[in-house]
């Protein structure tokens, strides 16, 4: 266990960043690990839509524990999104966190953007990391700080304020979901002493260009969710209308099957 989170911490270099893909469920999580990605996360949207739940609303615990026990025999490194950690209560969150890394979890995801739109006190967020971390002191604690994101103003230097106060308490790296400007990002990877996790934006910059600014990180969110309802929506609109639909790049029935493992002999 401490190899592996050992190990999931030293996937996080500046310059070169570790892409984060972000599953919902067995199939996708299993199917991203086989196509050679040595880590993966979850996506907070993903779990929640997929069972009928808002996201953000800490709705999720149990769903959330379930899929972490569901991909707990895949061979590859997972971390958790946890939202806000399911409750304000520091003792709460690091019991759960705890059940999660007694699962073979190496890391989570722990935000401090509010269901109401605003953002959490710092100092009750940095109660949370700094009680995580003393259940599970060598777990990959990713704060995320939701300034962009939620647009505050001058999200700059409250986004530093709150890095510097998540990372005294214990996070392992700062995620600031919201921007991918360069300058912003040199900033920010230059001024915070922890791994910078940025989110892939569509028609923003790649791995490449992320990691010139400084990035360690890059996650999917929920893009590759999303990206699959709309794969499916419009493949039910072709039918529907008549156009053509191609099985290109499709996985076959028999490619969906041997992602389930078989079931155990008697």
């Amino acid at each position: 266990m401490i190899d592996s989170r050992a190990a999931f911490h030293a996937l996080h270099r500046a310059g070169r960043p570790l892409l984060l893909p972000n599953a919902w469920d067995h199939a996708s999580a299993t199917a991203l690990a086989a196509r050679g990605h040595p880590a993966i996360g979850t996506t907070s949207l993903g779990v929640a839509a997929t069972t009928g739940r808002p996201d953000g609303a800490a709705a999720t615990a149990g769903e959330t524990l379930a899929l972490a026990r569901r991909l707990a025999g895949l061979p590859v490194l997972l971390s958790v999104d946890v939202e806000g950690g399911f409750s304000d209560d520091p003792a709460e969150v690091a019991a759960y966190v705890a059940d999660l890394a007694g699962l073979g979890v190496v890391g989570i995801n722990l935000e401090d953007g509010r269901p109401d739109g605003t953002l959490a006190d710092p100092e009750c967020v940095a109660d949370k990391i700094a009680a995580v971390k003393a259940a599970v002191p060598d777990l990959f604690v990713n704060a995320r700080t939701d300034t962009w994101w939620l647009a505050v103003a001058d999200p700059l230097p409250q986004a530093l304020a709150r890095a510097r106060a998540y990372r005294a308490a214990g996070a392992d790296g700062i995620f600031v979901p919201g921007t991918v400007d360069d300058a912003t990002l040199r900033v920010l990877t230059e001024r915070v002493d922890a791994p910078v996790n940025a989110l892939y934006q569509p028609g923003g910059p790649g791995l490449t260009e992320l990691g010139r600014a400084g990035v360690a990180r890059v996650s999917t969110g929920s893009l590759l969710f999303r990206a699959a309802l709309g794969a499916a929506l419009d493949a039910a609109d072709a039918v529907r209308l008549g156009r053509p639909t191609t099985s290109s790049g499709l996985p076959s029935y028999a490619e969906v099957q041997a992602l389930v493992p078989p079931p155990a002999a008697d």
